[in-house]
């Protein structure tokens, strides 16, 4: 299937431009953006209608809201790499005067960045704004949005995940980045997260369930899934089963690089098991 390939070394390519902004700047989060990458992909190369000649209204088009904003790194790499500002602006991740900081921020105007995401638990409120702005207006395009499983320890997802239900704002679906891991260590050692399905059913929700959110046939099936349930008076939840620092062997099966950036030779080692695909950029 050769758009499916296309897809495996597009995701390939997005994570060398994970680990390489990463490393060059000693900061960041390549964790979560690893474990989140197929969902990038599938969101933007596959599933989204949206314009890369970007306007901050939003206006007949799908919209997508980054809630843990600390992934950054895989949302700069998508953005860059269909169309909406130049690849080689990755090089200046995290620098001073960059538009491209640590959390995304809207002052610098930088394309795709509907919200400034750097503290946690504030997403679905937003994105729960924007998708009952298209209701009234008549717009029939969808409001996607990301969440880390941790970040769900925040009280406001509750008080938004509530009021979803309660307004029928069914125009929504938000996806958890289930990798049971944050900074700290474990949901579970940190704050256990219970049953998650049944949490939010209880909150009215409609939820399905993506098995392996790292296999981009799964992530796209998913996707479209949830779309097709869209439109029946429940807004819609994924979780999303990923695992931190997917694709990086010695990244896998720990918290550890939530917030580490890779070494002179761990980058070496990382860039080895993701050979390039699309092309780098120059640092």
């Amino acid at each position: 299937m050769p758009e499916l390939t296309k897809l495996k070394d597009f995701a390939t390519q997005v994570r060398r431009d994970i680990l390489r902004q990463t490393h060059h700047v000693n900061s960041g989060h390549p964790g979560g953006s690893l474990g989140c990458t197929e969902f990038f992909v599938a969101l933007y190369q596959e599933i989204m209608d949206y314009h890369t000649d970007f306007s901050m209204d939003g206006k007949n088009e799908d919209l997508f809201f980054l809630s843990n904003g600390h992934i950054s790194p895989v949302f700069y790499s998508v953005l860059a790499r269909s169309g909406f500002f130049p690849v080689e602006e990755l090089a200046t991740f995290r620098k001073i005067n960059s538009r491209l900081q640590g959390h995304p921020t809207t002052h610098e105007g930088l394309p795709g960045i509907r919200v400034a995401s750097g503290s946690l638990g504030q997403g679905l409120s937003v994105a729960l704004g924007a998708a009952q702005t298209k209701k009234l207006n008549g717009d029939q395009h969808l409001v996607y949005t990301l969440h880390g499983d941790g970040e769900l320890e925040e009280g406001q997802n509750w008080e938004a995940i509530l009021y979803a239900a309660g307004n029928n704002i069914d125009n929504i679906i938000a996806t958890i980045d289930y990798n049971k891991k944050q900074i700290d260590g474990s949901t579970d050692d940190v704050l256990p997260l219970g049953n998650l399905r049944k949490k939010f059913e209880a909150f009215d929700w409609e939820v399905l369930e993506i098995e392996d959110g790292n296999n981009i046939e799964q992530v796209i099936d998913g996707l479209k899934e949830a779309k097709a349930r869209t439109g029946k008076g429940k807004p819609i939840c994924i979780l999303m089963h990923t695992e931190m620092g997917n694709g990086v062997d010695f990244m896998m099966g720990t918290h550890e690089w939530h917030g580490k950036a890779p070494n002179d030779e761990q980058l070496e080692k990382a860039l080895a098991q993701n050979p390039e695909t699309l092309g780098d950029y120059p640092l």
